[in-house]
Formats: structure tokens, sequence, C-alpha cells
């Protein structure tokens, strides 16, 4: 196999490249390899020759892939994306023209900006009166009449 220095710089190579593809993929994969080969570079740096620092990437990438992928994988899916839209909820909307879901139609102004609206029970809400946004659906604030 390589030797001396060669090693190092293959270590060093194989750190940046699983950096890359995990800044690319996203998939918290790469970064165990990543960190494996840290762990490789530091064994070669010890001294040791290239089976122990091949070892030690093994087992230290799949220690890390066992132990936290699963964590992370779970931290990942219980984070939700806010957006600023997600601050409509709750505000008035003056009803600029009928909502009616049967036809499609409805539109609202809330905080200057004009939406497309739907009722969320169906009813229809007519012009001129104040609806209050309960949730937000693609490009259209869906509401309820004020009461």
């Amino acid at each position: 196999m390589a030797s001396g220095i060669t090693l190092g710089v293959i270590w060093f190579i194989a750190i940046i490249v699983f950096l890359i593809l995990e800044a690319v993929t996203y998939q918290l994969v790469s970064i165990y390899l990543a960190i494996g080969a840290v762990g490789g570079l530091v064994t070669y740096m010890l001294g040791f020759d290239f089976i122990p620092q091949m070892m030690v990437f093994l087992v230290l990438s799949i220690i890390l892939l066992c132990l936290l992928r699963p964590i992370s994988v779970k931290a990942m899916k219980n984070r939700t994306l806010k957006t600023n839209a997600d601050s409509l909820i709750g505000e008035k909307v003056y009803i600029t023209k009928d909502v009616n879901n049967i036809e499609g139609s409805g539109e609202g102004r809330v905080n200057g900006a004009d939406w497309s609206v739907r009722s969320s029970d169906g009813s229809v809400i007519p012009k001129g009166t104040s609806a209050v946004v309960e949730k937000i659906e693609g490009v259209k604030l869906i509401v309820r009449e004020e009461e």
C-alpha cells in the first residue's frame, strides 16, 4: 500500500471528499465517514501502519453511524421550517371578493397584501366582511368568518 506522507495525504483528501459529499447531499452519512477519516489520520500521525488506520476509520465510522444517525434523523424530522407567512395565522383578513370554495373564488387583504382565500368550513363569506386566518395551504389563506 502507500507509505509515509502519502497515507497522510490520502486521509486528508478523504476528509475533504466526505465533507464536500455531506455538504452536497445533506444525508448525515458522510459526516460520520469524515470523522472516521480524522481517526485514520490521527492513527497515521501516531505512527501506525495502514491496517490499524483502516480499522480505526471503519470502527469509528460504524460506531458514530449506529449511535448518532438515529438521533440526528429524529431531530431533523421534528424540525419544521417556519416562514413569514406563518405569522399571518390568527390575523384578520378583509374579504375583497366573495369566498366560495365550490367556485374556487375568494380574495382578501391582510397586512396590506392580497391573498387567495378559501373558507375552512366551506361556507360562503361575502365581500366586505372580516375573517380570521386559521392556516395556510400553499398560497391560499384558509379562513373562518369573524363572529
